[in-house]
Parts: structure tokens; sequence; C-alpha cells
């Protein structure tokens, strides 16, 4: 569900109570939030969240008696609920990441400086994200196998992938299940701010077959690497002589996102012709619908993660309403599907 109309409950959890009075003002601009209370600390947080029932949660992750990760991991255990993360981003990665390991939906990056305006400024991002997390479906969720289609084996010469909210999850289902010999590049955007790519490359370099790498400038676009586009920069491609490589750029300016999944899929297009596969994950928004068209209209295919395995089902169901969608796997299914066609 990527659009909430009823009215979401929210606790909000932080050590700091100025943060907790300025988080509950900007949730309380939205007409659709209530913020039904807040905690201390993750220990309050447990005892608040069983006795209210909110359906998000927003945490911090530095918290005294029990911090952000013991607060997220003893809940999840306990009774999987949304949690949107907000945390300072400075040396805070590795926790990030390890909080949507252990079940956070999303984070939010609190500004360094706290001052009012500051963090009002994050404001408009944490509503749509809570709202998000609120219609978020918990990863429990039984995945539904995928239809049947005639898979064509060799049809394509990339893979070119787009997600967002749940992404760090589920990529570390797919790339890990894709194996060493997997005859084709991979080409990933994943919606996540600056500082935390490289970091998250890395992790996952280190669970899978393949090369993951967070792409650079001129990198050959060689089989047996997954590249995943850095924060502020689109992963577009181009084409030499003898090969073809990545190409990062601010442009264009006017996409919702930077990088942008439409970019990505428009420039596979462009370079690769009918030849590329497009898979469309986990994610809120339309991002990756117009690239999708692009794809489909130089003769690739798309495959869209199925509703009932996403955190959020926007992004592929943008796809499939346009028609767009040629199968719909689960996302255990992901990895096979792809191999059944390059």
């Amino acid at each position: 569900m990527d659009n909430v109309s009823e009215v979401i409950r929210v606790l909000v959890v932080d050590d700091s109570a100025y943060v907790r009075k300025v988080v509950s003002e900007v949730l309380r601009r939205s007409p659709s939030i209530e913020v039904v209370g807040v905690a201390r600390d993750g220990a309050e947080a447990l005892e608040r969240v069983a006795a209210l029932r909110p359906d998000v949660v927003t945490c911090d992750l530095n918290m005294p008696v029990l911090d952000g990760l013991g607060f997220i991991a003893a809940q999840m255990a306990r009774d999987p609920v949304p949690i949107v993360v907000i945390s300072i981003a400075a040396g805070a990665g590795e926790q990030v990441l390890a909080a949507l390991d252990a079940g956070a939906v999303d984070f939010v990056q609190k500004p360094t400086a706290l001052a009012t305006e500051r963090l009002m400024e994050m404001g408009e991002e944490l509503v749509e994200k809570v709202r998000a997390a609120a219609g978020a479906r918990r990863r429990s969720a039984v995945a539904v196998a995928p239809a049947t289609t005639r898979a064509v084996r060799g049809a394509f010469d990339i893979v070119v992938v787009g997600i967002s909210t749940g992404g760090p999850h589920a990529l570390k289902e797919l790339v890990p299940a894709l194996p060493s010999d997997c005859p084709v590049p991979i080409a990933i955007v994943m919606h996540m701010p600056p500082g935390y790519i490289d970091m998250y490359a890395r992790r996952l370099n280190e669970l899978s077959a393949l090369r993951v790498v967070e792409a650079a400038e001129d990198m050959p676009v060689e089989l047996g690497t997954v590249f995943i586009a850095p924060a502020g920069r689109h992963l577009t491609f181009r084409r030499t002589a003898a090969e073809v490589r990545v190409h990062l750029d601010v442009l264009p300016l006017d996409t919702p996102h930077r990088p942008s999944v439409d970019a990505l899929f428009q420039s596979a297009a462009d370079v690769y012709g009918s030849r590329v596969l497009g898979v469309v994950m986990t994610g809120m928004g339309s991002d990756g619908r117009e690239g999708a068209a692009w794809i489909k209209a130089r003769g690739g295919s798309i495959l869209t993660q199925n509703e009932e395995s996403c955190v959020v089902y926007g992004m592929p169901r943008s796809v499939v309403e346009a028609g767009l969608s040629d199968m719909e796997p689960s996302l255990d299914k992901m990895a096979q599907a792809i191999m059944e066609r390059v």
C-alpha cells in the first residue's frame, strides 16, 4: 500500500526532549498523522509500543538504557512494527545499515546542527517516509509464486535495477542469490542519501559471489560486477569503440531523485537497445515507470517485484498499472527469474 488514507498513529522515540518536541511538531503538521506518545529510550519505547499500539515508530539510534538497535531487535522479535530511524549521519553509517538489517523500514538524516529550522527542513521527507512505513508490509509476509511465463535465455546484455524503500534488505536477498557465472553486468539505482552507498556496497560484496562496487566515473561495465549508483549522481552509460563504460552526471536536474531509476533505464535502453532487462523493486513513488516505458519501446523486458513481497509496493505498482510489466516474481524468486532470461 503506497497511499495511506487513515490517520497514522506515531510514537516518537529520542533521548532529547528538544528533538522529541520538534519531531512531534513536524509530524503533527500533517493532517494524516497523530503523535500518540513519546519515549526517552529503547526500554521505555518497548513499553509504550505495547501500551499504545502505534502504526509507526520513529526512533533515534544513540540513546541510554537501551539504544535504537537494541530496541529495533527486541521489538521485531516481540511484535514487528514499522520503524523509521532518525539519525545523525556523521559516523552513524554502520549503525543505520545495522538498523535496516534488524528490521527498520527506512531512515531520515537528522541535521548535525539541531536548530529548529534545520530540524523542520527534514519535515517533508519524514512525513513522506512515515506515510510509506504505515503502508509497509511485514517482512514475514508469505511470498507468492510468480506466474509462469516463457523465458528466453541469452536475450539480454545487461540487467538494470531500480529500488527504494526496503531496498537494503531486498538487495541483500537478491544479489547474493545470483551465481558467480552470471553472464551479464548488473547496474542498480537505490535511493539513499550520501555517505551510505560505498559502505553498503562493501558489505554486500562480502556476501555475494559477484563483485559489488559503488559505481565510479569511466569504470568498464564488466561481467561479474554489480554497480550501485552513488548518491547525488545519475548512473548512465557510454559506449566506446571497444566497450561500455560508466558515466556519472548531475544532469538532468529536474528528476525527483538523484540518482534516478528513470535515467538509468533510459540510458541502458539507448546504449543496449532491446537487450536490456529492467527490474523494478520495492519502493515508494513512481521512479522507474518512464524508464520502463523507454526499455519496452526499445524491445527490452521488465520484471516487477510482486506486491506481497514488497515493503512498499509503490514503484512496482506504477509500472504494473502502466501495463509495462512482463512478469511479477516474488523477492525470493527474483534471482531465478533474472537467470532464466540472461
